[in-house]
């Protein structure tokens, strides 16, 4: 194993930044993550620590949305003056990875808040011989997005999953890249040998109208979240699509029951309804015995308890609240699995445990999307 690479976001805690950082924790044989708090930006000590600890700085941290457009530029313009600052005092040179927007293309104070922090990296990089790599991004979406604030598609998401009524107030084409895209993007940035200034413009991997974004959303709330069926997974889009609605689900919605069918032959289930492929296993477990502890970035899948008793557990990524979740076979019924939260299955009974899964893709040793954690 090579030398780790030392990484530090700032804006860590953020929308891209929890994500960026969820990712790099996924490549610990390259990456070592340093820790960062949006309060070393007013303490220059801890800040200078930061940027002399890290090979890579990745800076994420900004604001988007302000009732005052002008406090949106001043905090921008600043959080970079106090990064080169910090740089500067310890005669530190990390490369750093800038953030910046389309929106530097438009006359507005953020995007050139944007634009006007990538020409200061830039500067201070040719004088003092650092690296310095300029991301012209796109609209971003995925899990765990601010509704209100990161994207339209966090707001209808929300909203559909919470009995409210998304509103289009303008029906336009929208440029989008998938969170996870995007954060293999900036990995291959951070690992690469690339010197010097670089600008980025990233391209789009999806364009659409927001009225289409919207009846996508709409159709899972109705086959899925009304109705248990999986929709087609089969696109790319629609699978990320799918994965950022099921992440404003409540917790409370699960754990969701069966329809069970009883006659003088026994009882019935239906199990799964999905309009995607997918495989299907089922696995037995002796009491006191948990399996599981891990989590994924991109499949779906889905826990069927049919006889015995199990509590499931859950917790997001970095966090930690435990979600449990008690099933019982009396009563067939399922919880299905967010991404980015990991999750276990235990026997609590005193008989053997029966457990079928669904997940929409079969495994695959050398991409198996499977990452342990304890829950």
């Amino acid at each position: 194993m090579g030398e780790l690479i030392n990484v530090g976001i700032t804006g860590q805690n953020g929308f891209m930044g929890m994500h960026l950082y969820n990712f790099l924790g996924t490549k610990p044989e390259e990456i070592k993550r340093i820790p960062f708090n949006k309060n070393y930006f007013e303490n220059p000590e801890l800040l200078q620590k930061f940027v002399s600890e890290c090979d890579v700085v990745v800076h994420l941290a900004a604001m988007n949305r302000h009732e005052d457009a002008s406090f949106i530029y001043d905090t921008n313009i600043q959080l970079v003056k106090n990064l080169i600052g910090a740089c500067k005092a310890k005669n530190a040179t990390p490369k750093i990875i800038f953030s910046s927007s389309t929106q530097e293309e438009k006359d507005n104070l953020y995007g050139n808040s944007k634009k006007e922090g990538r020409k200061a990296f830039e500067d201070w990089a040719k004088i003092n011989q650092a690296s310095v790599v300029s991301c012209i991004i796109p609209n971003v979406f995925g899990p765990f997005g601010k509704p209100n604030y990161n994207s339209v598609v966090s707001t209808f998401c929300h909203k559909l999953t919470h009995n409210e009524t998304p509103i289009i107030i303008n029906d336009s084409k929208v440029n989008l890249i998938y969170i996870n895209e995007l954060s293999e993007i900036l990995y291959n940035h951070i690992i690469s040998d690339d010197e010097g200034i670089l600008v980025d413009k990233i391209n789009h991997t999806s364009t659409k109208n927001v009225s289409a974004i919207l009846k996508l959303l709409q159709g899972y709330k109705e086959s899925y979240f009304e109705n248990g069926i999986v929709p087609d997974l089969s696109v790319p889009f629609e699978k990320a699509l799918f994965n950022t609605f099921t992440s404003y689900i409540p917790k409370n919605y699960f754990p969701r029951n069966f329809t069970k069918h009883v006659d003088n032959r026994g009882a019935f289930v239906e199990i799964m309804r999905a309009n995607t492929p997918g495989q299907s296993s089922f696995s037995t477990t002796v009491p006191g015995i948990t399996r599981g502890n891990h989590y994924h970035t991109r499949k779906v899948e889905r826990f069927a308890v049919i006889s015995g008793k199990a509590s499931i557990k859950l917790r997001k990524i970095n966090t930690d609240d435990v979600f449990e979740y008690f099933l019982d076979g009396e009563t067939p019924s399922y919880v299905d699995m967010p991404i980015w939260y990991t999750h276990n299955i235990t026997n609590i009974g005193h008989e053997e445990l029966i457990t079928l899964f669904w997940i929409n893709e079969p495994y695959d040793a050398t991409d198996p999307d499977t990452y342990f954690e304890t829950v």
